[in-house]
Parts: structure tokens; sequence; C-alpha cells
């Protein structure tokens, strides 16, 4: 077995700039308060929402990406509960900078607790996500990600966005469909507090993008196929694309 040792990607940063880094890494102190607080998260979603999850066995080993439908602040919580193992410590949501890394202490509960990383709306620079790429697959990670872009105030799901393609496209991570039924209901993005209500997770297989070029038209095709294959999840017919758009072009 070969080891390779080098300094930690936020290695001589302060400690401020650290909770808010896509260079971030787990300490001690990290991997200590995440495995406490996914231990009670899933004691909350077995007792207070009856949680059902089918398909566990589709979950590959990292790196891979877990993609969803998006319409309510339970969806991360469920899909970070149902990880096991090393999946669960190397765990990541790609979580809005602007709504949980506002100030110290919402940026320290969401690195800490949730290991979340901030994606910034409408400013996230390509430099960045280069870095969330080369660290999805050099460092082995899970992303949790809904390319939506932002929580369904109706429930409907809606069409994804290309950032999942500059993601994968052209690598071997896998990227695993789910699909969350009843997390709309039990905590809309009006209400403050969640309601008891019963929460169904479907995992799908994974899907793999090796051959698709790694330009925009190729993230295109990678954001339709996951799109696709989460509708599939939840039984729902394929999106018909607006007047005039045949969708995006397959590059192969």
């Amino acid at each position: 077995m070969e080891f390779r040792l080098r300094p930690a990607r936020d290695h001589g940063m302060e400690a401020a700039d650290r909770l808010r880094s896509l260079s971030r890494e787990r300490g001690l102190g990290s991997v200590i308060v995440g495995g406490a607080w996914r231990r009670v998260l899933r004691a909350y979603l077995a007792l207070f929402h009856r949680l059902r999850v089918e398909g566990r066995e589709n979950l590959p080993a990292p790196p891979f990406v877990l993609v969803a439908n998006h319409a309510s602040h339970l969806d991360a919580l469920v899909l970070s509960a149902v990880l096991r193992g090393d999946a669960a410590r190397r765990a990541h949501a790609l979580a809005a900078g602007d709504t949980f890394f506002g100030s110290t202490l919402s940026s320290a509960f969401a690195a800490y607790a949730v290991n979340a990383l901030p994606v910034w709306r409408k400013r996230t620079r390509a430099s960045e996500i280069a870095t969330l790429r080369e660290r999805l697959v050099e460092d082995g990670l899970v992303y949790i990600l809904f390319p939506e872009g932002t929580r369904a105030r109706d429930g409907v799901m809606a069409a994804f966005q290309p950032g999942i393609g500059a993601l994968v496209a052209g690598t071997e991570v896998p990227v695993v469909p789910c699909w969350l039924e009843g997390c709309h209901a039990a905590w809309p993005a009006h209400a403050r507090f969640p309601k008891p209500a019963r929460l169904r997770l479907s995992i799908g297989a994974p899907l793999r993008f090796a051959d698709v070029p790694a330009v925009r038209a190729g993230w295109e095709v990678v954001a339709a196929r996951c799109e696709a294959a989460v509708r599939a999840e939840g039984a729902l017919p394929p999106r018909a694309p607006p007047p005039g758009d045949d969708g995006p072009l397959d590059p192969r």
C-alpha cells in the first residue's frame, strides 16, 4: 500500500475563512460533531417522519454525487441521513452560501454539523467549480446536489441546471438519481418549522458520464439525463421542451 502525505487543503487558513472555504477538510472535532448529528437526525426522521428508503443497494462506493428534486430544507437532511460509513464521513451538501453561510454562527453549524460547502448563487466562479470537481475526484468525496438550483415553492420539479455537468462530465464519478416524496408537505418553503408527515426516498441506479465532453453542450446533456432519471424515479412523465426547443444536443 502506498501512502501519500500532503498538507491539508485548508492548512493555514483563519478559522472564519475555513468555515466558508471549498477547501475545508474535516478535523477530529468535525467528525465527532457530524457523527453525533447524523445519529440525532436519523432518529428524528424515523420517529417524526417514518422515513422509508428504497434502493439503498444502488449507492456505490465514493466518490459519487446524489441528485434529487428539491422542495424543502428536509431534502438535504434526508439524503445525508441515509449514507453510512465512509460515504457519510465524506459527504458534503452543496448549499446556498447566501442562506447557510451568511453569519459565523450559521456557517459553523453548516460546516461542522451538516458538513456543507457553500455555492454562491449567480456569482460562483469557474475556479470554484474547478475546485469542487478536483476535490470530488481526488479526495473521493460524496456531493449532495439539487440541480434545480432552489426549492420549488409549489412542490413541482423544475428543469435541472447544467452545473451538475460541470462537476462530472468526462469523469468516472457516478451520479445517483433520487426521488424525495413528502418533504414539501412536511416543510414547505413558507413554513418556519416542519410538521409530521411521512417521507419516502427512492434511490435509482447510478448514471455515468465519462463519454460526455466536459464542455457547455456536454454539461447540458448531463443535466438533461439526470433530470430524466430523477423524474423516472418519481414516476413523472418526461418534461416537455419549450416550443421550438428539441432539448440539448448529444455531443457523442
